[in-house]
């Protein structure tokens, strides 16, 4: 088949693409739409700003030659920081599809997937549900917490009101860097390349963390001796062995060790059942009250529940120019 039989077919999916219908490019899952169809090239819109970009149709043989001759598929990573959108676009044609997972977009014989995420616009008016996150439930604790106090003046708090505040902060962390791991496993299969991604907060980058740990020690000593480094010079205390030594002896723990204390705070219990019974009564108050206040409430929740939506959600960091 040529280029000019794919492509009419591909400007024929995208005329009856329904209205509102919503793509994802492949690398940097930036969301957009078709705007306008046209012979030479198509028109888009990303979601997440006001930038529009025509797709010229010289780039798409470009692309459709390239996986021509790739038999595995074209890799993905190869694209140029700009080019993202043209494999999604190219997805609706029915002999060519997007395989993420192995980085790279294939021409097949028989219909594909696409990168289409829904036909309709998003009905914003859908029921909320909640997520089922303990970051979620110690986070709106948390919120609400910092709503009844001032903590701008932290020495003026009642000690009762700073171990809430203490105990909701260290939950929050660390149920907020368990979701920050899996989030960060999830990122890691999309990332294909070294270029920076970003959300609307930072930018993420796949890189290559180097641990090292010697080897067997007489295998150590005796390539360092080899090559003519006395062993005395590598050889250290073993620490282990000498606070043995300190309890066979007369010595004295200063004796041995420079010593310096400090003092911090450490949490020592969480009381899960009063916080499951204020959060409970959060959500009843939610729920009882009507008017401006469970209006202002109500926003306070979703903007809430926005902000921890938009730390998980990523696009490109690229700028891109029509």
């Amino acid at each position: 088949m040529t280029f000019s039989v794919s492509w009419h077919a591909l400007l024929d999916e995208l005329d009856d693409l329904p209205e509102g219908a919503t793509l994802i490019t492949p690398l940097s899952h930036n969301r957009f739409r078709v705007t306008n169809v046209q012979e030479q090239r198509v028109i888009i819109d990303f979601e997440d700003s006001d930038e529009k970009r025509p797709l010229q149709r010289d780039q798409f043989e470009t692309l459709y030659r390239r996986i021509g001759d790739e038999p595995n598929g074209f890799e993905l990573d190869r694209l140029p920081a700009d080019a993202d959108p043209y494999p999604a676009v190219l997805s609706l044609h029915p002999r060519f599809e997007i395989d993420e997972n192995a980085g790279v977009i294939t021409e097949q014989d028989g219909p594909t997937t696409s990168q289409l995420l829904d036909g309709e616009p998003a009905d914003d008016t859908d029921e909320r549900s909640e997520p089922d996150l303990d970051v979620y439930a110690d986070a709106l604790l948390l919120v609400d917490a910092l709503e009844r106090h001032d903590v701008t003046t932290l020495s003026e708090m009642e000690t009762d009101a700073l171990v809430n505040l203490y105990t909701l902060l260290s939950d929050v962390q660390r149920n907020a860097n368990d979701l920050r791991q899996d989030v960060a496993d999830v990122l890691l299969d999309r990332l294909h390349h070294d270029r920076p991604v970003s959300g609307p907060f930072g930018s993420v980058q796949r890189t290559t963390r180097r641990n090292r740990s010697l080897k067997d020690e007489d295998e150590v000593l005796a390539k360092l001796e080899d090559a003519g480094i006395d062993r005395e010079w590598v050889i250290g205390i073993d620490r282990s062995k000498v606070d043995d030594a300190l309890e066979v002896t007369g010595l004295s723990e200063t004796d041995v060790y420079d010593i310096d204390e400090s003092e911090y705070v450490r949490k020592a219990d969480v009381d899960e059942e009063v916080k499951e019974t204020r959060l409970q009564g959060l959500k009843e108050q939610l729920a009882a009250t009507e008017g401006q206040e469970a209006d202002e409430l109500r926003k306070e929740i979703e903007d809430l529940e926005g902000r921890i939506d938009e730390l998980t959600s990523f696009r490109t960091g690229t700028e891109v120019h029509e």
